[in-house]
C-alpha cells in the first residue's frame, strides 16, 4: 500500500514537468512555423497586382507632396510619348500611367507597377520630344526591371516580425510600400540600377525612332545647371557621377542619329525653364515637406495620433491616411540645408493632388508615331 501511494505521489510531481515540456514544444513548433512563413515571404515574388497596389499608394503620396498639373492636354501629350515607349518595353501590358507634377523643381519619379511622374519643371528644362523620351525611358527602365521592389528585397530593407508573419501578407506589403516611397522620393537606387535604366532609355528611344544620344544632351545640360548645387538636388540625385554617365551613354549610342521632334514638343509644352534661385521651396516643418522631423506649431498631437498604424488592410493605415501630412514619415533629417539638399528636392508643389484621367487609343498612338520623323 505504501509503495502504491509513493508511486502516485511521484507521478503527481512529474505531471507539471511534462506539461512544461509540452508547452515548450508548442512554443518551438510555433516559432518554427513563423520562421518557415517568414522564409516564404522573403523568397516570394510580389505579384503584378501587389506591385501596382504598392505603386498606387506611393503615387498618392508623391501627388500629395507636389500636386498635379490640371491640364488634360499636357497629360495627353506626355501619355502619348510615355505609352509609345512603354509598348516597346519588356513589360508592355501593365497599366502604364503618366503624371505631370505641379512643381518648378526638376525631377521625375518611377512608382512600382507602371506609374511615371515628371515635373513641369523638368518639362521646362527639356528642349524637345527626344529628350522627353530619354527622361521617361529612364523611369520606365526602373519599373520594367522592378528596381524598387528588388532593391528592397535584396538589401533586406524590410524586416517582418513573428506576429506580422502569422497574421498574413498585408503588414509585409505595407512595409514594402513605405520603403518604396522613401526610395522613389529620394532616388535611392544603386549604381547598377541607374546605369541599367540609362541603357533601357537609350534602347527604347532608338526602337521608337528617336535620337538615342539625346539622353546625353539632357544630362549635360542638367549637370551644367546643377554644377554649384549639392549632390542630392533632385533628379538623378543619387545617380553615378554625371560625367561617367554621359560618357557611358555616348559610348552606347555612338554616332547613331534619330528623330528630335522639337516643333511638336514646343507646341504641346510651353513651360519656361525656372532658374534655380527662383524655385519656391518648402520650409522645414511646413505641411507637405516629406521627411521634415519638425512638426508645425500646434500639430504635434495631431501628428502623433496620425502615426498610429492600422493593421487591417494593405496600405490603408501606413500610406493613404498619412498622404495629407508628410511630417510623420520622417525620411530625411530636419534641415535640408545641413544635409546638402538643393531646391529641386525641396521645391514647393501645387495644392491639387487629383489625378488627371486621359485615355489613349491605338489609333491615336499610331498617328502619333507617324510624327516621329
Amino acid at each position: 500500500m505504501k509503495k502504491l501511494m509513493l508511486m502516485v505521489a511521484m507521478l503527481g510531481l512529474a505531471a507539471p514537468a511534462f506539461a512544461q515540456f509540452g508547452g515548450l514544444g508548442e512554443g518551438l513548433k510555433r516559432a518554427q512555423q513563423a520562421k518557415e512563413a517568414k522564409d516564404k515571404f522573403d523568397d516570394l515574388n510580389v505579384t503584378e497586382e501587389e506591385e501596382r497596389a504598392i505603386g498606387d499608394l506611393v503615387s498618392a503620396k508623391i501627388r500629395e507632396r507636389f500636386g498635379v498639373v490640371q491640364d488634360p492636354a499636357v497629360h495627353k501629350y506626355v501619355t502619348l510619348v510615355g505609352t509609345t515607349l512603354a509598348r516597346l518595353s519588356e513589360r508592355p501590358k501593365i497599366a502604364w500611367t503618366f503624371i505631370v507634377l505641379d512643381t518648378d523643381g526638376v525631377n521625375a519619379f518611377a512608382s512600382p507597377g507602371g506609374i511615371v511622374h515628371i515635373t513641369r519643371g523638368a518639362l521646362g528644362l527639356i528642349k524637345d520630344e527626344a529628350e522627353l523620351t530619354a527622361v521617361i525611358g529612364h523611369e520606365i527602365g526602373h519599373i520594367a526591371h522592378k528596381h524598387t521592389v528588388n532593391a528592397i528585397k535584396k538589401g533586406k530593407a524590410v524586416e517582418i516580425g513573428t506576429s506580422e508573419t502569422l497574421s498574413g501578407r498585408a503588414p509585409f506589403l505595407d512595409k514594402i510600400a513605405n520603403k518604396a516611397y522613401e526610395m522613389v522620393l529620394e532616388n535611392k537606387f544603386d549604381r547598377g540600377d541607374e546605369l541599367d535604366s540609362d541603357k533601357v532609355s537609350v534602347s527604347l528611344a532608338e526602337k521608337a525612332g528617336y535620337g538615342p544620344g539625346k539622353l546625353a544632351d539632357f544630362l549635360t545640360r542638367l549637370a551644367e545647371r546643377n554644377k554649384d548645387q549639392p549632390a542630392s538636388n533632385g533628379m538623378f540625385a543619387s545617380h553615378p557621377e554625371m560625367k561617367e554617365r554621359i560618357q557611358t551613354v555616348v559610348k552606347l549610342t555612338g554616332a547613331r542619329k534619330g528623330a528630335i521632334v522639337e516643333e511638336r514638343y514646343k507646341t504641346n509644352i510651353k513651360y519656361p525653364p525656372t532658374d534655380l534661385t527662383a524655385i519656391a521651396t518648402v520650409e522645414e516643418g511646413a505641411s507637405g515637406l516629406t521627411g521634415s522631423t519638425t512638426p508645425a506649431k500646434g500639430e504635434e498631437k495631431k501628428d502623433a495620433k496620425a502615426e498610429e498604424p492600422k493593421k487591417k488592410g494593405f496600405g490603408l493605415g501606413s500610406l493613404v491616411k498619412t498622404a495629407g501630412s508628410e511630417r510623420q514619415t520622417a525620411q530625411v533629417s530636419a534641415s535640408g540645408g545641413s544635409r546638402g539638399v538643393g531646391p529641386d528636392r525641396l521645391a514647393k508643389g501645387g495644392s491639387n493632388s487629383n489625378s488627371v484621367k486621359v485615355a489613349v487609343t491605338d489609333a491615336e498612338l499610331a498617328a502619333f508615331r507617324k510624327g516621329i520623323a
